[in-house]
């Protein structure tokens, strides 16, 4: 995949994540309270960029983050190794658990309503 194709398919590509819920998330265990420059949002995309792309390592994903087009893409500027290692230790795992499955529930029709699973 080229970078013309990256920059205008990658918002389309994190559409399916409810925003919503995740910053309710994020919220609710503080787990953006210190932070400056990587927020949780901006480090799961960029772990999908990751993904997409085929890193593999935080360097490779640092050096990604040259490029100005990604960084708006992103949401953020340049971003340190040091800084992807913090945030890789920091980050709550039921976080990304409950993204996890609610990208599942949307791929299966189903939605949480009032403490129950519906189907859509």
């Amino acid at each position: 995949m080229d970078k013309n194709t990256l920059k205008s398919s990658f918002g389309k590509w994190v559409s399916p994540i409810n925003t919503k819920k995740l910053f309710e998330q994020v919220e609710e265990n503080k787990q953006d309270y210190y932070t400056k420059k990587l927020t949780t949002a901006g480090y799961i995309k960029l772990m999908l960029l990751a993904q997409l792309q085929g890193f593999e390592s935080l360097e490779e994903m640092s050096d990604a983050l040259i490029d100005d087009g990604l960084q708006k893409a992103l949401g953020f500027e340049s971003i340190s190794t040091s800084q992807l290692s913090r945030k890789n230790n920091e980050m709550n795992p039921m976080i990304l658990s409950h993204l996890f499955l609610d990208l599942v529930y949307k791929i299966k029709g189903i939605q949480f309503k009032n403490g129950k699973y519906m189907p859509l």
